[in-house]
């Protein structure tokens, strides 16, 4: 004789049969139907018309890049040089108001890359940290190029002459040191005051860092210098 038993229903199983001529132990069947297989979802890829087009009925987008007061005059000076750039190679609007002591950068409807407003506010904000034009243009062509930042305090807390020490050693006699940096790491650094600001690749970044700290925690610049050179070399074998 055989006897059915249902099993709870949190179980989810179907119901167990036993067998008499079975030992006592019974029988569980689980339900182990396949499921349906679900393909991944595949998307269209976007295209910068495509997305220009879609983006054509929403509002621009728009960035305010703060300007520190003591970059406001040579940002009038260059004005001509920094707005040619954004407007020709991104195709974006921008003005600068002298009221907010910002420059405002928007996306018109000749902006086809995605990215052309962040380009442009961070080509803005480069600027605006002392860099250079021609050499803060750069972040429109490269793609691989980024801001780093960061302050002397962050490495060792100094006070008075030793802080002085600290910014003198990693500037050198004449810029001497700095620019060996940059030359050795390819890389450009600006030294305010605590504030050093590096503009390159994410490798040449870590290497001009590794630079500055050892010349803030006390290193003396010769240690530095065969350092670099050892970089340096390295360097151009890898590009051979």
């Amino acid at each position: 004789m055989v006897v059915v038993q249902s099993v709870p229903r949190k179980n989810r199983h179907v119901p167990v049969a036993a067998n008499d001529d079975d030992d006592d132990t019974p029988l569980l069947i689980t339900d182990t139907l396949p499921l349906p297989a679900t393909a991944a979802p595949t998307f269209p890829a976007l295209s910068a018309a495509g997305a220009a087009a879609s983006s054509s009925a929403l509002k621009s987008e728009l960035r305010r890049v703060p300007i520190p007061p003591h970059r406001m005059t040579p940002l009038k000076r260059d004005w001509v040089n920094l707005f040619g750039p954004l407007t020709e190679l991104l195709g974006l609007q921008v003005r600068m108001n002298v009221a907010r002591r910002c420059v405002e950068v928007r996306t018109s409807k000749h902006t086809s890359d995605i990215g052309a407003i962040q380009k442009g506010a961070d080509f803005v904000k480069a600027y605006a940290l002392g860099f250079d034009v021609n050499d803060a243009i750069a972040l429109l062509r490269l793609d691989d190029l980024y801001l780093d930042s960061f302050e002397i305090k962050d490495v060792k807390t100094l006070h008075g002459d030793h802080l002085s020490r600290a910014i003198g050693r990693i500037a050198g006699q004449d810029g001497k040191t700095k620019f060996t940096i940059e030359n050795a790491t390819r890389t450009r650094i600006v030294l305010a005051d605590t504030k050093i600001h590096i503009l390159g690749s994410f490798q040449n970044i870590k290497l001009a860092r590794d630079a500055l700290v050892s010349l803030i925690l006390g290193s003396p610049p010769g240690k530095v210098y065969a350092g670099l050179r050892t970089i340096g070399s390295r360097m151009r074998q890898r590009a051979l």
